[in-house]
């Protein structure tokens, strides 16, 4: 299989072992953005991966359940294999496990051709179409996460870590009694991660830990291995670490913002126009106006579980209409007060359960869409948002929003129809196996008085 570069898999593999490195974690991403991969001795690193590590297609169909979904070339077509080639740039020791490399992987079908429903596939996808334009997308990504502790007292077994009102941004060891956050942070700066800050949030148990911004792959990957290195990090401490995006009916869901700018090929920043109204240029208008027209849509990728719908709604300080705004938290799309090279929007739609790799390709793909069209956004928000009086509505379900992600048929031509309907097809297992489960709440309505 002569088609994958496999140049430096020698001189990789000898500068691990000159490390101390005896285990390479290849890994890549499902379409829930967990992450899946194979231990590899280092001392059979390049011979085993100069084909490629084969995998079966259908872990692209695979629940969180276990259930296996018939994906386009999956079950149906009897389970084939996809390959996963590692991309050496991204080889990084795991700090909290001596001995081990992490190296995320790209997919391909055995015939040497990208898997089109890969999701860093689909991200770089996307980024072609922006250099097309002569431009380079920067993405800075921003992650919220619960942290839990053990407690056979509760249905769950789990309740929220150092519970206690009122903590929102406070340090140390009241919001965080364990300094369970501070080791995490730790740790994940020694894993290159280029994380900058991290703080107790609004809600018990929440936290936040913002990464810097850089190109969109590679923010995309440090976001991917973030949310794997959390989870992890939690379970050494026997605690349960979850960005699903609204664990609890009496405290906030988890967010996952992305800031976003594009640069032109020679480092000049392209969102920035000082004789322009509000400081935008032109290509920050396109971008802003492309993300207000795709946001059903988007809404499937940013918001990708039934559960992520309970996040919005007014006074949630989560979106709920298709709106933006000058230094706004109540808009779906806040363009923050910088100006100059840090003129930027934070989307502000996406929750934490969010792949990072589908999140950030499908907020580019609607603004390239907006900035080749030359599109312009409806006036900006101003006061408080949340009064569907002043702009449409987010989609209210899943559901929903996957009608409007299969309808659009730009954005899934910048995405890729494959991957579409993989996702698609993904998605709407999950709909109808929640469709046919008894809930608790259905209990507690219902059993007693009928």
């Amino acid at each position: 299989m002569g088609h994958f570069d496999t140049s430096g898999l020698e001189e990789a593999a000898a500068g691990l072992v000159q490390d101390g490195i005896d285990v390479v974690r290849v890994a890549y991403s499902d379409l829930m953005g967990t992450d899946r991969g194979r231990d590899i001795l280092t001392n059979r690193f390049a011979r085993t991966t100069h084909d490629g590590v084969a995998f079966c297609r259908s872990i692209y169909g695979t629940s969180p359940m276990g259930d296996v979904i018939d994906i386009e070339g999956g079950l149906a077509a009897g389970l084939p294999d996809v390959v996963a080639f590692p991309d050496v740039s991204t080889l990084q020791k795991v700090p909290w496990e001596p001995g081990v490399a992490h190296c995320i992987a790209d997919v391909f079908n055995p015939d040497g051709t990208p898997a089109e429903e890969d999701p860093r596939t689909v991200l770089k996808r996307v980024i072609r179409q922006f250099a097309e334009l002569g431009m380079v997308p920067t993405v800075g990504p921003e992650l919220e996460f619960y942290l839990l502790e053990k407690d056979d007292t509760v249905p769950s077994g789990w309740r929220r870590y150092g519970e206690a009102t009122g903590n929102v941004y406070v340090a140390g060891l009241r919001g965080d009694p364990e300094n369970t956050l501070l080791r995490s942070l730790r740790h994940l700066s020694a894993y290159g991660l280029e994380v900058v800050a991290a703080n107790h949030e609004f809600s018990s148990g929440q936290f936040e830990i913002n990464l810097w911004h850089s190109e969109a792959l590679d923010a995309a990957d440090r976001a991917f291995r973030f949310k794997a290195a959390v989870k992890e990090l939690a379970r050494r401490e026997d605690k349960l670490a979850t960005f699903m995006a609204k664990p609890f009916n009496d405290e906030g869901g988890s967010g996952f913002h992305l800031h976003f700018s594009t640069w032109s090929d020679d480092g000049q920043p392209l969102f920035h126009d000082p004789d322009a109204p509000d400081g935008l240029s032109q290509v920050a208008r396109g971008a802003i106006a492309g993300v207000i027209k795709h946001a059903p849509a988007l809404a499937a990728l940013a918001n990708p579980t039934i559960n992520s719908y309970k996040r919005f709604g007014p006074d949630t300080l989560a979106p709920w209409l298709i709106d933006w705004g000058l230094d706004n938290r109540s808009a779906m799309v806040r363009i923050p007060p910088e100006r100059g090279g840090a003129t930027r929007l934070e989307l502000r739609l996406g929750d934490a359960s969010a792949n990072p790799y589908l999140a950030v390709a499908g907020l580019l793909a609607a603004a390239y869409l907006g900035i080749k069209e030359g599109l312009e956004p409806p006036a900006a928000l101003e006061g408080y948002g949340y009064d569907p009086a002043k702009a449409d509505l987010l989609p209210g379900d899943l559901g929903t929003a996957l009608d409007a992600l299969e309808a659009d048929t730009e954005l899934v031509e910048a995405l890729g129809g494959q991957f579409v309907r993989t996702f698609a097809a993904y998605k709407r297992n999950e709909l109808e196996r929640f469709s046919r489960w008894v809930t608790d709440w259905e209990f507690r309505e219902y059993a007693y008085h009928l």
